[in-house]
């Protein structure tokens, strides 16, 4: 397997450094405004995901990407794929993710095997992340035919977890939903720390408030990700990027 490459060394490194980090998603069909990202980069964001939609083309995504840079932003620009379209190649780095509990295979290994060459030859450092899907599982988990894991079963994530890093995935995102009406369960990530080592533990959907987002990471997640409320209300969505990052 491939070392990690500069973005993915550079998060493990903070890490490993005891820090917390704060992914800002940004949804490429209604992107984030510049200076939305510019505004959550100077509060200590640590990377901007893009991507989640069917509804674009990666020349969309790449525009949006340059106009983010034209502007001076230096966030690791890491790709959320929602599918094929969206691989670009303006950006650092991709979840290079298989949704483990997908009833389709086309979301366990096809859609990765009509991808893998396309991101080699586009350069994309690849992080390979295990996509766990819990309770409401929103968009993404009607699009992948997820099975989620149920919100009063979360201790089945903790076999999902083990197996992805088994597998040798180097990343673990553990998905409520976007916009989801509950957020990702605190006993989901408790479960899926307490099953693995040095993989690194990402948790997102439905976190709106600082205190909820300082009892995910204390249960043991390194990244948290914020999107639906960075786009409503980006001043609500920074205090969670402080609450987190504050010692």
């Amino acid at each position: 397997m491939a070392k990690p490459g500069r973005v993915e060394s550079s998060l493990r490194r903070k890490v490993e450094a005891g820090e917390k980090l704060f992914f800002l998603l940004s949804d490429p069909e209604k992107p984030l405004e510049v200076d939305t990202v510019v505004q959550f980069e100077e509060s200590g964001a640590d990377a901007l995901l893009i991507g989640g939609s069917l509804n674009v083309t990666p020349y969309d995504i790449d525009e949006y990407i340059s106009s983010l840079r034209a502007e001076g932003v230096k966030l690791p620009i890491i790709l959320f794929p929602g599918g094929l379209n969206n691989i670009a190649k303006s950006a650092d780095a991709i979840l290079f993710m298989s949704l483990l509990n997908s009833l389709d295979p086309y979301w366990l290994i096809g859609a990765q095997v009509s991808a893998a060459m396309l991101v080699k030859r586009l350069g994309l450092e690849a992080i390979p992340t295990a996509y766990i899907i819990i309770g409401h599982g929103g968009a993404a988990g009607h699009i992948g035919r997820a099975q989620p894991v149920p919100l009063e079963n979360a201790y089945i994530v903790a076999a999902y977890a083990a197996a992805a890093e088994l597998l040798g995935f180097r990343a673990i995102y553990v998905e409520a939903g976007s916009g989801s009406p509950t957020p990702v369960p605190l006993d989901a990530v408790k479960h899926a720390r307490a099953a693995i080592e040095d993989t690194l533990l990402i948790a997102g959907g439905g976190i709106k408030t600082p205190e909820y987002a300082k009892n995910v990471v204390e249960s043991g997640a390194d990244a948290i990700v914020v999107g639906t409320l960075a786009e409503k209300n980006p001043g609500e969505a920074i205090k969670i990027l402080e609450a987190i990052k504050r010692k």
